[in-house]
């Protein structure tokens, strides 16, 4: 029985005093021995954190008791080994970047559908259907007949829709992301730029993943998660991807096979691009990994950028 909860939180609500959250929160995280990442934005909070059942029972109670965020929602799922290294609690302009002055989720924003009412929408012929996440994670999976925009962050996805959509074109639009999250605000956007049907999957990807049955998924492949569990698939069972440290990005066991590939240094994504410095500084970092190893401890030292956040 797997012995960490691991629970993706997000909402977008007004919190100007958020720099005023973040000490007293982070104090409570270290408290219960939760560790992971969360962001505060004046837009509201996002993040995934990880600890036993009664500390996660009792980070999520203190959260709920700000009374703006009584009705935060979350998504759980199950890790046998601590998918963090760390507690950060940080402070943002935005909890999902996307660099668009204006756009307010908690004013406009498009209609939620429930995982179980998704595959019948998806499956009209007049909906165009969207991916908002960014191109590694779309590689990993996706939806049957959705569009890959080919982004590589979150800000590319304005300049994206102007040049490609239309919304007399394509009125009704369905958008879709790992949490929920990101999907919120691009319904936002698109909403803004004069679409006139928007909707977004409630709970994002893996709320699908933990409802709908594997023999009526219209998923394919697995679902990109931004810890140490790398993917997730149907039941949000664990995924077959491991990390390259050199890009961070998920890579398979024939990409492992590859002359490029090198544990802890480089993948065939990274290989010719990795400078002579970043390339001794990852050998260096993987043989003090190796020797933790054989002690039998954690080697936690300092993580590539990517945030531990579910979008």
């Amino acid at each position: 029985m797997s012995s960490l909860v691991v629970a993706a939180v997000y909402k977008f609500v007004k919190l100007a005093d958020c720099a005023a959250l973040r000490a007293p929160l982070l104090a409570q995280c270290d408290a219960l021995g939760i560790t992971g990442t969360l962001l505060l934005a004046e837009e509201g909070i996002n993040g995934t954190i990880a600890g036993t059942r009664s500390g996660i029972d009792k980070i999520l109670a203190y959260l709920r008791s700000d009374p703006r965020l009584a009705d935060l929602e979350h998504k759980e799922s199950a890790a046998d080994h601590p998918p963090f290294y760390r507690m950060k609690v940080k402070l943002k302009k935005e909890i999902v970047t996307m660099g668009v002055p204006g756009i307010a989720p908690t004013e406009r924003v498009g209609q939620y559908v429930k995982p179980e009412d998704w595959n019948a929408l998806i499956s009209d012929p007049d909906v165009l259907l969207i991916d908002t996440r960014n191109d590694y994670e779309v590689d990993v999976g996706t939806f049957k007949g959705a569009v890959d925009p080919r982004i590589t962050t979150f800000r590319e996805f304005p300049d994206y829709v102007k040049k490609n959509f239309d919304p007399e074109k394509q009125p009704r639009v369905a958008m879709f992301c790992t949490g929920g999250i990101r999907c919120e605000k691009a319904s936002a956007y698109m909403l803004q730029q004069g679409f006139p049907e928007v909707y977004h999957l409630q709970g994002g990807i893996l709320k699908y993943l933990e409802n709908v049955p594997a023999e009526q998924s219209l998923w394919q492949g697995e679902c990109f998660v931004f810890d140490q569990r790398v993917a997730v698939g149907q039941g949000l069972a664990p995924g077959h991807y491991e990390l390259c440290y050199g890009c961070s990005r998920p890579i398979t066991a024939e990409e492992k096979a590859s002359p490029q590939y090198q544990a802890g240094v480089s993948c065939p994504h990274c290989y010719d691009s990795l400078t002579p410095e970043k390339r001794a500084a990852a050998l260096e970092r993987q043989k003090q990994v190796e020797l933790a190893k054989q002690r039998g401890e954690a080697h936690i030292g300092k993580r590539r950028k990517k945030a531990a956040k579910i979008v």
